[in-house]
């Protein structure tokens, strides 16, 4: 159930997406749903797959910038790209507190054995 829900939240995210590029201004908060569908999602996200959300993390904002440079669609594509980076940072500070929440309670539990 709760990796459908994770799915189902990283979908929605990326339709997000794609909307807060094209259509920046629909009268709501782009930013702090993606913030909040990008925590959900990353509840499930596997932890081999941390580092590269991490690197893209890093990336996507410059990849954005290079993006925007484009002359008919570039402004779009920048903002798809920010918008991303906002879910995959959300996504990875979820994935981050979750490994760090595992290691303590095996750590606990290690010493109390």
């Amino acid at each position: 159930m709760l990796n459908k829900v994770s799915a189902a939240a990283r979908i929605a995210g990326l339709l997000l997406a794609v909307v807060a590029g094209f259509m920046p201004g629909i009268g709501f908060d782009i930013a702090m749903v993606l913030i909040v569908l990008g925590l959900i999602s990353g509840i499930t996200l596997p932890a081999d797959r941390i580092v590269n959300i991490g690197v893209f993390v890093l990336v996507a904002p410059a990849i954005a910038a290079a993006l925007g440079h484009l002359p008919a669609i570039g402004a779009q594509l920048g903002g798809f790209f920010g918008a991303l980076a906002l879910l995959a940072a959300a996504s990875l500070a979820t994935a981050i507190v979750l490994s760090l929440v595992t290691r303590v309670r095996d750590d606990v539990a290690g010493i109390t054995k």
